[in-house]
């Protein structure tokens, strides 16, 4: 049986981990979620390839909601940073799903919009495993996660140096 390993902090104002937890239950059968909950988003790194080495995880989704000031927008960086090294020390995928509380105007929309990223990216996570095909047809599609799409660019706009 395959497992996908969901981490989370108690530094997030909005539980991200339930959301993507109740996604992917919605999405089907034949895995079993793993979570863990750390302190805040320098913590995710060890415990997402804790969850891989020692759970023996396929995937992981890292939840986290740095603030506002300079000193979480440094610390969500060395949190890529870490989160990235793990990728590449366990040759596994981890989903890095951070909402940073400036993204939105107000508390309801930074619930609205922690809830939406975290459930996208519960799916992503759900196709990388499962249905990587899904995925590849979305290729260049713009796809955001959270707000709306971008969408595709236009690439009959006969631009020419």
């Amino acid at each position: 049986m395959r497992k996908i390993g969901i981490v989370d902090t108690t530094f997030a104002r909005y539980d991200m981990g339930s959301a993507a937890e109740d996604e992917l239950r919605k999405m089907g059968t034949g895995f079993r979620v793993i979570r863990r909950t750390v302190p805040g988003v320098k913590d995710l790194p060890v415990a997402a390839k804790k969850l891989i080495e020692e759970e023996n995880c396929d995937i992981v989704i890292a939840l986290g909601m740095p603030g506002p000031k300079p000193i979480d927008k440094q610390c969500a960086h060395e949190a890529s940073q870490g989160l990235i090294m793990a990728q590449l020390l366990t040759n596994h995928h981890i989903i890095e799903v951070f909402v940073h509380e400036d993204e939105a105007r107000d508390e309801k929309e930074l619930a609205w919009l922690a809830e939406r990223r975290a459930r996208e990216h519960a799916q992503n996570a759900y196709w990388l495993i499962f249905k990587p095909e899904k995925l590849r047809k979305m290729a260049g599609t713009g796809q955001r996660q959270g707000f709306e799409d971008a969408g595709p660019v236009n690439s009959g706009s006969g631009y020419r140096h």
